[in-house]
Parts: C-alpha cells; sequence; structure tokens
C-alpha cells in the first residue's frame, strides 16, 4: 500500500468538520470537484467510503469516523510538537463517546464509567438524549455505546446489540422514622402514599402486577421518569419511593433515607447498546470486559 497523502486527509478531515463540500471547499480555496477528487483518491486508498449521502447531508460512515479519530490525533500530534518545542506539552488520547438515556442514574453511569475515568489516555465524551436521538447517534457512529435499562428490538435497518452490564435490586425506600413495628408488604401500601418510577419502567409494569395481584390500589404521590427528580423527591417525601438503592446510595449512607422493604423479585437491568462494527472502539471492549455482568450472555435486538 502506498504512503497516505496528508493533503487527502486535511482535505477530508475539513469536509468532515464542516459537514459540507461546499464550506470545505470555499476554506480551503479550491473548487468542489478538485475537493471531491481529493477525497475519492482518499477512499480508493483505503478502500472504503467514507461519507454516505442521506436527504442531501454528507454523513460519516463508520470508516470515515474512524478516519476522523485518526486524522484528529495526526493533527494534534502537529499541534503537539509545536506546542512541546513552546514548552505547552500536550498529549493525544483515545475518544470514547458514551450515550445516556437522560432518566438513567447518574450513580450507575458513574459506576460504570469508572474505569476510564483518570485515564490520561480516554478522552471520555458523554451524552444524554431520549432513546431515539440516543439510537440515531449510535447508528450515525458519533457515539460508540449507549447506556439504557431496557433492551432495544431490532428494526428493519438495524440489529441491535445489548449487552446486559449490570442488575440491581429495588427496594421501597423512604426517611428514617419512629421506631416501631416492621413495615408490612404489601399491606402497608393500603394507607402509605408512594412515588414511583413511571410506565415506561419495566420495575414499575413488574410492581404494579404485584399489587394487583395482591388487590392493593395503592396512593401515588407522584410518578416521575427522571432517577435524579426521584431522588430528590425521596428525600423530601413522608411516604416511600420505588427505586433502586443505588440511586439513593449517598443519601442510605448519610442515614438520611432507609431502605425498608426489599422487593426480593424486582431487579433493574442497565444494558449497553452497541451495533456490530468492522472497527469496534477497543476503550469499549475494555470497558464491557470490566461490567459486573460482563460474563453473561448478550441479549440480541
Amino acid at each position: 500500500m502506498s504512503r497516505l497523502n496528508y493533503h487527502h486527509l486535511r482535505y477530508f478531515w475539513a469536509i468532515a468538520s464542516s459537514g459540507s463540500l461546499t464550506r470545505a471547499a470555499s476554506q480551503l480555496n479550491v473548487s468542489q470537484s478538485a475537493l471531491s477528487a481529493q477525497l475519492k483518491a482518499l477512499e480508493d486508498q483505503l478502500g472504503h467510503p467514507l461519507f454516505e449521502r442521506v436527504s442531501k447531508k454528507l454523513i460519516l460512515t463508520e470508516a470515515g469516523r474512524i478516519a476522523l479519530d485518526y486524522a484528529n490525533t495526526v493533527f494534534q500530534a502537529g499541534d503537539e510538537l509545536v506546542g512541546t518545542l513552546r514548552d505547552r506539552p500536550r498529549t493525544s488520547r483515545q475518544v470514547l463517546r458514551v450515550g445516556a438515556l437522560a432518566t438513567l442514574s447518574r450513580n450507575f453511569q458513574l459506576e460504570f464509567l469508572r474505569p476510564m475515568l483518570g485515564r490520561d489516555d480516554i478522552e471520555l465524551v458523554i451524552r444524554s438524549g431520549t432513546m431515539r436521538e440516543l439510537l440515531q447517534d449510535l447508528q450515525a457512529h458519533s457515539l460508540d455505546v449507549v447506556l439504557a435499562n431496557r433492551a432495544v428490538q431490532r428494526d428493519a435497518t438495524t440489529a441491535w446489540h445489548n449487552d446486559l452490564i449490570a442488575e440491581e435490586p429495588v427496594s421501597l425506600i423512604g426517611r428514617p422514622g419512629r421506631r416501631g413495628r416492621a413495615f408490612r408488604f404489601p399491606q402497608d401500601l393500603k394507607t402509605t402514599p408512594v412515588l414511583l418510577p413511571s410506565l415506561d419502567s419495566e420495575m414499575r409494569i413488574a410492581f404494579d402486577r404485584i399489587l394487583a395481584d395482591a388487590g392493593i390500589r395503592p396512593i401515588i404521590e407522584a410518578e416521575v421518569d427522571d432517577m435524579a427528580m426521584l431522588r430528590l423527591l425521596a428525600r423530601e417525601s413522608h411516604g416511600l419511593t420505588l427505586v433502586p438503592p443505588v440511586v439513593v446510595q449517598d443519601e442510605l449512607r448519610a442515614g438520611v433515607l432507609k431502605e425498608r422493604f426489599r422487593l426480593p423479585q424486582l431487579r433493574e437491568r442497565f444494558y449497553a447498546i452497541s451495533q456490530r462494527r468492522r472497527f469496534p472502539n477497543p476503550a469499549l471492549k475494555v470497558l464491557l470486559s470490566r461490567a459486573p455482568l460482563a460474563h453473561r450472555a448478550s441479549v440480541r435486538g
């Protein structure tokens, strides 16, 4: 294979950075036809298309995303050379792009990502959003993985890969009260208000089924789909909150909240959702191997 033409790489980088042949050609002061020819030459040399057109937009392919990461490293190395000689050293790092549902427990995210924290060779990019938004970014190769508390099913165009990475117990949590008789589940929910996750939650659906089988209609104080908000409300409420203890672990340690009853039949599951790729991010492979349930089989969409 002939040596990489760095002029071609620079042109590709300009197109990817601007998202447009027109803007890149203007920035580089070359014609669009010349720029297209340089891009085609780079694609031929690498053996992969680097862009695909979607609704008149240029979208990076998987190979294009890999090429862009390397291009950023190459040009960053040039900046580091100048900085080093001017006594301003910099270090290049591998980028791991993680998407997480906006409603997902922050404590869980922190524990999962902890092996990557503090590493000089890793740069974490963390984005939050809806499942639809994050899957679109994953499909466009702008994310390496999506963290969620439910698996996704494959659709007509995409076979999602769901790695079950953790399971957490689910409990009824409340503020410490006067000493007295132990909480009786589920009978005491006839008179004790409860904060619940929204009906989009698998543990909420299972909880409702348990109470329905017992003939109990709970007093619902609030329904919340955001775990961060549920955590705050649990601290203020005089009732109980259905939540994985990991969400309120700091409050439990401090004695602000107390576990009143653990439901052995309920578990909150956490998934790392990805796509099968020819060029997987090696940092993601390391992270998944260190997940609590890394030994378990994956759940395919």
